[in-house]
């Protein structure tokens, strides 16, 4: 697996991050999003093959005894996930899972903390932290209708993003589609999405546990 930390980052993840910082601004701070807040650091979600070659980059960057903590924290949380689904056990990838299914298992381990969050709130892998988290607490718009996109955001922004905003978030999705289909047929993987633990191991992204 080539996840070499002095490689160059891939401009998906910076771009997403300038997004966010761009479309936050837009919002004139009414985004529960600040430093120190770690509520969407807890609970289980998906990743993709993408964040998962990016957090095994951060992981090399990291002294060895602090990412064997991270990597012992996600295998330990491995497995309680493979126990609860034995499927997981013959195939980490949940791409073709019923909604329903995995929904289930989201909301049973929704206490379950990232590998990568310390006891102080921050993030031991910031700079390489998914895409997800990069965008998290922008509301979505569907068909017109705004919706808060975190539980502790109590009232939806009176401002919307521009036009273009949400256009640009639509280019970062066909370039986030794009490459996981590259990155796919590199690494000839059984699927693209992951459950978040799994993305801290050695080789999840590869095939079977």
């Amino acid at each position: 697996m080539s996840c070499n930390p002095t490689q160059p980052r891939s401009s998906l993840f910076e771009k997403t991050a300038h997004w966010f910082e761009r479309a936050k601004a837009a919002l004139l701070g009414d985004l529960p999003c600040r430093q120190g807040c770690s509520h969407c650091c807890v609970g289980l979600f998906p990743v993709t093959i993408l964040d998962q070659q990016e957090i095994q980059r951060g992981l090399r960057s990291l002294p060895y005894e602090q990412r064997r903590a991270i990597e012992q924290k996600a295998s330990q949380q491995a497995s309680i996930l493979s126990a609860s689904a034995p499927q997981l056990v013959r195939n980490r990838f949940i791409d073709h899972w019923p909604d329903r299914d995995t929904d289930n298992l989201v909301e049973r381990f929704s206490k379950l903390p990232c590998p990568a969050l310390e006891s102080d709130g921050s993030c031991s892998l910031y700079a390489f932290r998914p895409l997800a988290c990069r965008s998290m607490g922008i509301p979505s718009d569907v068909n017109g209708v705004v919706h808060g996109a975190c539980v502790i955001q109590h009232s939806v922004p009176l401002i919307r993003l521009s036009r273009a905003l949400r256009q640009e978030e639509n280019l970062l999705a066909g370039a986030e589609a794009e490459q996981l289909a590259q990155l796919r047929h590199q690494r000839r993987a059984q699927g693209e999405e992951l459950l978040l633990p799994y993305a801290f191991l050695p080789d999840a992204a590869d095939g079977p546990a």
